[in-house]
């Protein structure tokens, strides 16, 4: 479009739109073994960000969302849903075949597996409800096991009945493509509150936040981080019964000793 392309012809919808096929599919994905996903069951996410910090893999902790239910946790593999700025002339205004049904909306949901998470990238922007009632009870059907969205939702009086873990911004009256945003594409990489999530990597997500854990160092996280809780469990214990701070967080080497002591104590196999 030059200059001289009057107002009307963009209204009435005869400029071209560019040549996009809406929504984009990514490829398929391996998710992880069920056994990994049982073992990461009783990871925290807290200790699962500390691990992966260590381990020099620090943007994990997805900022903003926040539980919809307390007490509530998540493990599992991720799918993926990215919102993308609207734009007149590929996905509103005048592009009305493409209707939030014919969307990466409604398509990521026939990709649900049981056992997934859904992760999805809507800039937090509060006049944009990625998801409602119906299309979160089809997911619950399907057997996802919880959603982290960097962004809002809407018919919340309806969807706490639905008993789904929720990490959410928050929540809006508004649909989906009803401000500036338009459901894009799935099964692709996206940025959930700047941090890179890649379907198929895993969802840890309880009271203290959602974390992403990339699905090649997952079986390692499992490992440490299971032995990591297990001597905070040692440690807390010894510290109720009034021990030393310094020796027992975290512990020191006569600390550790004791420690392994115990531990041979309770698994004598």
């Amino acid at each position: 479009m030059n200059n001289n392309t009057p107002l009307s012809t963009i209204a009435s919808g005869t400029i071209a739109r560019p040549d996009i096929t809406l929504p984009i599919q990514g490829p398929d994905f391996q998710r992880s073994d069920p056994a990994l996903i049982e073992q990461l069951r009783g990871v925290s996410s807290a200790t699962a960000s500390a691990m992966m910090h260590r381990m020099g893999i620090r943007q994990t902790f997805i900022e903003g969302p926040k539980t919809a239910q307390p007490g509530t946790k998540i493990v599992g593999s991720i799918l993926t849903l990215q919102f993308m700025p609207q734009r007149e002339d590929v996905a509103s205004g005048i592009a009305q075949e493409y209707s939030e049904k014919y969307s990466a909306l409604w398509a990521v949901f026939e990709k649900v597996m049981p056992g997934d998470v859904l992760a999805i990238q809507a800039y937090g922007d509060p006049y944009t409800g990625c998801l409602g009632e119906m299309l979160i009870t089809y997911f619950k059907a399907q057997g996802g096991v919880g959603i982290v969205a960097d962004g809002y939702i809407r018919d919340w009086p309806h969807v706490q009945k639905i008993d789904l873990p929720l990490w959410v911004r928050g929540f809006t009256p508004n649909y989906a493509s009803q401000s500036t945003l338009f459901p894009w594409a799935y099964n692709v990489p996206i940025a959930c509150s700047r941090v890179l999530v890649l379907p198929g990597d895993i969802m840890i997500a309880d009271d203290d936040g959602a974390v992403v854990i990339p699905r090649q160092i997952a079986p390692e996280i499992a490992r440490h981080t299971l032995e990591h809780e297990d001597w905070e469990a040692f440690s807390r214990m010894r510290l109720q019964e009034g021990g030393a701070l310094l020796k027992y967080y975290p512990l020191n080497p006569e600390g550790r000793q004791e420690y392994e002591a115990w531990r041979q104590q309770q698994n004598p196999e």
